[in-house]
């Protein structure tokens, strides 16, 4: 699987009420932070650019290459179309730090995996998450989301000043990041459901656009006060 290459791994244990399990492993180039190939990945015709390109994709590409987001969902889309989103299912997660278990409806358990391949794909507009899945952090809160987005975009423009580029210190390009992000989703949605019989993939994406709308508000100023609270000590040096 490594090919040579340094990689982690994300590994996701679904164990469904019938007793059956499923396994879903993603190994991440360690430079790149894009998935590694498998061997028996399959490209349907429904993953073609020509049928899954997004109205803000920024991919030049022939209609008859293969979307990267649609290749990396291809499996998940295909074994969880007959599962309905509500149905319970204990949800292992292991890392090479930690392991993290909880049980949780389907739909919260595959948005968390949809969410890695999709930021690990190489799509350009799901890149700018990648350092999300370096430290990924499964089962997190609304809050925690915000803290994390917004600590790492800040972070991204001490890197971008030292680098000798213009750094946004009032996250203004974080919202056009996630506006795309939210164009993406739509999309992504509106092809899943056209492949399943029930619900749980699309309401999965559901999930993470709604992640993605909530960073969106909480950039105001007003929504960041929880936050900010907690930087107090912080404002007694000069």
């Amino acid at each position: 699987m490594s090919s040579g290459k340094d990689f982690f791994s994300i590994t996701y244990r679904f164990n469904f009420t019938s007793g059956e399990v499923k396994e879903f492993r993603v190994d991440i180039d360690s430079s790149t932070l894009i998935a590694l190939d498998t061997a028996d990945q399959l490209k349907p015709e429904w993953t073609k650019y020509g049928s899954f390109r997004c109205p803000n994709c920024p991919v030049n590409a022939a209609d008859d290459e293969h979307c990267p987001v649609a290749l990396k969902l291809e499996e998940i889309i295909r074994f969880f179309s007959d599962a309905a989103s509500y149905e319970e299912v204990r949800l292992d997660i292991q890392t090479k730090e930690r392991a993290y278990s909880k049980t949780t409806s389907m739909q919260d358990g595959v948005s968390g995996i949809i969410g890695i391949l999709m930021v690990t794909s190489g799509c350009p507009v799901m890149g700018k998450l990648k350092p999300m899945v370096r430290f990924h952090m499964p089962f997190s809160t609304l809050l925690e989301t915000e803290y994390r987005v917004m600590s790492m975009y800040m972070l991204a423009q001490f890197f971008r000043q030292k680098w000798g580029r213009n750094p946004d210190w009032q996250m203004k390009n974080l919202l056009s990041i996630y506006e795309n992000i939210r164009i993406l989703n739509q999309n992504v949605a509106r092809r899943i459901a056209s492949r399943e019989t029930k619900d749980t993939s699309i309401n999965s994406i559901v999930v993470l656009n709604n992640f993605a709308d909530y960073v969106s508000v909480s950039i105001d100023e007003d929504m960041l006060h929880d936050i900010e609270t907690l930087f107090l000590d912080y404002m007694d040096e000069e």
